[in-house]
């Protein structure tokens, strides 16, 4: 297609295909009962730098990992969502939309995940510590995660069959310990304030992303940039961040970018995406 990025301009937004997919069936697919033309999806991603081969190949891998359904209309292969895509794109949509970039609401408690693991074990080891990042966890000490807040550490733990070697409590701190100290501790926030200024600093422009060549390039990849922030993010208390805190300002970015794509994107995707309803009894739950 015309206005294709370069493989120059790519670089300058690059992100793996899969965080690119769920971004694109988030915004388009997820709460729509619909599937979509596996042509649609590489047109599409074309848009940014993403070949034929590595969408076909991020879409066989997400549907033999049970996210996506395959759906076929004569010649044509439809992609539609799982019950587990649901969730994982409604947790990213929650993260996007309700949660916030600063966390004003901590009650004082922490979740605590205490779990040892053989090296024989490794795999299950790095499942568990990615689960935890994601769910807003940090390592206090070796084999010791804490997050501020009561979370589900329950469902990360069933889903992964390590019921009998993780323990999960909840508590709060005592003195001599404060709890900036466990933030201090566990959590990097030089390092999570500095990806928000990177953010701020790549879309900060009169025109963001000049060399995407329209406003659906720009919104994917928007959104997939700053999924990938608040999936790092684990939501830290308020009280005990810097008051010029990088993620309140980025976040407003976020949000006048995201209305100002969202209009031509849409009429866009209109014309470009072949989607088919799904039947209901076929459908994930919402």
């Amino acid at each position: 297609m015309t206005g294709r990025p370069t493989d120059d301009d790519v670089l300058t937004y690059s992100a793996r295909p899969q965080s690119l997919m769920l971004s694109f069936l988030g915004i388009y697919v997820l709460g729509r009962g619909t599937a979509v033309y596996s042509g649609s999806i590489i047109d599409v991603f074309d848009r940014v730098g993403v070949s034929e081969e590595a969408v076909r190949s991020t879409l066989a891998r997400m549907a033999n990992r049970g996210l996506l359904t395959r759906q076929r209309r004569g010649r044509r292969v439809y992609f539609g969502l799982t019950a587990h895509a649901t969730g994982v794109l409604r947790d990213g949509e929650r993260r996007i939309q309700d949660t916030g970039a600063v966390n004003r609401d901590w009650d004082g408690n922490w979740t605590l995940v205490s779990f040892s693991l053989p090296d024989s074990r490794r795999s299950d080891r790095h499942d568990l510590r990615s689960q935890l990042i994601w769910a807003g966890f940090g390592m206090l000490q070796n084999g010791l995660w804490i997050a501020p807040g009561i979370k589900d550490a329950a469902s990360i733990i069933d889903e992964l069959g390590l019921a009998e070697n993780v323990t999960v409590f909840t508590a709060q701190q005592a003195k001599p310990t404060e709890s900036a100290d466990l933030v201090r501790r566990a959590f990097d926030t030089d390092a999570i304030a500095a990806r928000y200024r990177a953010f701020r600093d790549r879309w900060d422009t009169s025109r963001p992303l000049p060399s995407a060549p329209d406003d659906l390039a720009r919104q994917l990849i928007l959104h997939t940039d700053w999924l990938q922030l608040v999936r790092q993010d684990p939501h830290l208390p308020a009280e005990h961040l810097a008051a010029d805190w990088p993620a309140i300002g980025a976040e407003r970015l976020f949000r006048r970018l995201e209305r100002r794509y969202r209009p031509k994107a849409a009429r866009i995707a209109a014309e470009v995406i072949d989607e088919i309803n799904v039947p209901a009894n076929a459908r994930a739950p919402e």
